[in-house]
């Protein structure tokens, strides 16, 4: 982890953490960087930005900092992230950068940047630009004369990927009653028009963005808005976006929540029974459900862990091929069609599998049994000295052999506070709760937690 970005961009509260004064820097940088791969100096660089009120400020700060520098940059507006992924890969752009924090309240917002890939920029790069915020690089060159870069409405590239998303399916979503909960975010802008053309029944909520709403009481955060939804209406299924819809939770016909888990089991599925899951293998972080594990070991599915972040689990699907990899939190990717989560191409390919094998939602998810779990922050003085502490490793292997194969325990490290995080899965909650606290307990007896 560095100062300013985490596994997901530079982020914090608006002109507090994140503001305009950085932003500036962080496009003055980026122009320069990638300007020096041209011979003209001029780098092409996309811009999206979710319904933040900061957002617009943020945009116009990255624009100066990118032109004064010698950078074209490319104005998509508000859009989603996954949408600046998608015109970086396909316009051949240099960098990509999406204004958003994803699914904190309004008064956050971030930087996440993009590689010409359409992933998430390379870690060298961001340390790069966190020195050059701090001062500790030398002053950059500003473009003069006719190398002054220019701002270019570039809402084309936003629509050519909504172009993009309706030709996916290969079946019309006709006579299907689909409810969207678009978190009065990015998704609002673009989702329902692609399940309108796709012939479905559409029935849209969170889509009255106002700058301050996103992700109030709505969206991924807050699913149990979808839940009634899906059943005050009588729906066959429900999709809920976070802010800047990298990501997707379903809601069955039943109302019942269906995470990022389930999703990668049934897509994995039936992309095994089609011969389109390469290696039969699906890749997640090391916090998905031992539910799926057991799932997929019931279905001849094989699964890689990563650590904790989407950018890990995109890095190892690159690397060996996989074709579907996410997180319980419904950042799922689908590497035949994308490079990063994206919610909208996630839910397409849940009705797509719903379709295509004739099932419902609740049929489809239910194979999989989600096992209890819970988890236990404790702030600790030092993280490693903590994790390699005798008692507690001793405690942390009393409860795996306790455990056996009907339940697991992970303890790590958090990547951006002074914290362990205990979490156990096990047949019951009182089981998971009793193991968790074991552990805790320990913790504390050995002078390690701050009180």
């Amino acid at each position: 982890m560095g100062k300013y970005f985490g596994t997901d961009g530079f982020r914090g509260e608006a002109n507090v953490t994140l503001t305009a004064e950085k932003a500036f820097k962080v496009g003055r940088f980026l122009g320069w960087y990638y300007g020096q791969k041209h011979e003209d100096g001029k780098a092409r660089i996309a811009i999206g930005k979710d319904t933040r009120r900061s957002s617009y400020m943020l945009e116009d700060a990255l624009s100066a900092g990118l032109t004064s520098s010698g950078a074209d940059a490319y104005l998509l507006h508000v859009t989603t992230t996954p949408s600046v992924s998608y015109v970086v890969r396909t316009e051949e752009m240099d960098c990509g950068i999406m204004i958003s924090a994803s699914h904190n309240p309004f008064y956050d917002n971030g930087i996440k940047c993009m590689r010409s890939n359409g992933q998430k920029i390379e870690p060298e790069i961001e340390e790069q630009i966190e020195e050059y915020l701090d001062g500790k690089i030398g002053e950059i060159p500003y473009a003069k004369r006719e190398q002054i870069g220019r701002t270019i409405d570039f809402s084309a590239g936003r629509n050519r990927y909504i172009g993009y998303l309706m030709a996916i399916p290969t079946r019309s979503f006709k006579r299907l009653r689909i409810g969207l909960d678009c978190a009065n975010g990015s998704a609002s802008a673009i989702a329902k028009s692609v399940f309108d053309a796709l012939g479905a029944k559409t029935y849209v909520m969170g889509n009255a963005p106002d700058g301050l709403n996103i992700n109030r009481g709505c969206g991924s955060t807050h699913i149990e808005a979808l839940q009634n939804f899906v059943n005050d209406n009588g729906l066959d299924v429900g999709f809920a976006y976070d802010g800047d819809a990298d990501r997707c939770l379903a809601v069955d016909e039943n109302g019942n929540i269906v995470n990022g888990d389930h999703i990668m089991f049934l897509c994995g599925k039936y992309m095994k029974e089609t011969g389109a899951l390469k290696d039969d293998t699906i890749v997640t972080t090391v916090m998905s459900n031992l539910g799926l594990y057991k799932a997929c070991d019931a279905n001849g599915m094989r699964y890689e862990q990563t650590a904790v972040g989407d950018k890990y689990v995109a890095e190892n699907m690159l690397a060996n091929g996989y074709r579907i990899g996410g997180e319980q939190s419904g950042h799922i990717i689908f590497s035949k069609y994308a490079t990063t989560g994206d919610g909208i191409l996630t839910s397409l390919m849940v009705v797509q599998t719903m379709l295509d094998k004739k099932q419902s939602l609740s049929a489809l998810a239910g194979e999989m049994k989600t096992y209890p779990q819970i988890l236990k922050n404790v702030k600790v003085f030092d993280k490693a000295a903590a994790q390699a502490n005798p008692k507690v490793q001793e405690a942390v292997s009393a409860v795996a052999k306790a455990l056996g194969s009907d339940g697991r325990i992970l303890v790590r490290e958090s990547g951006t506070e002074p914290l362990i995080r205990v979490m156990v899965e096990a047949k019951t909650q009182d089981i998971c709760r009793e193991m968790v606290d074991s552990v805790v307990k320990v913790i504390y007896q050995e002078g390690l937690a701050i009180e």
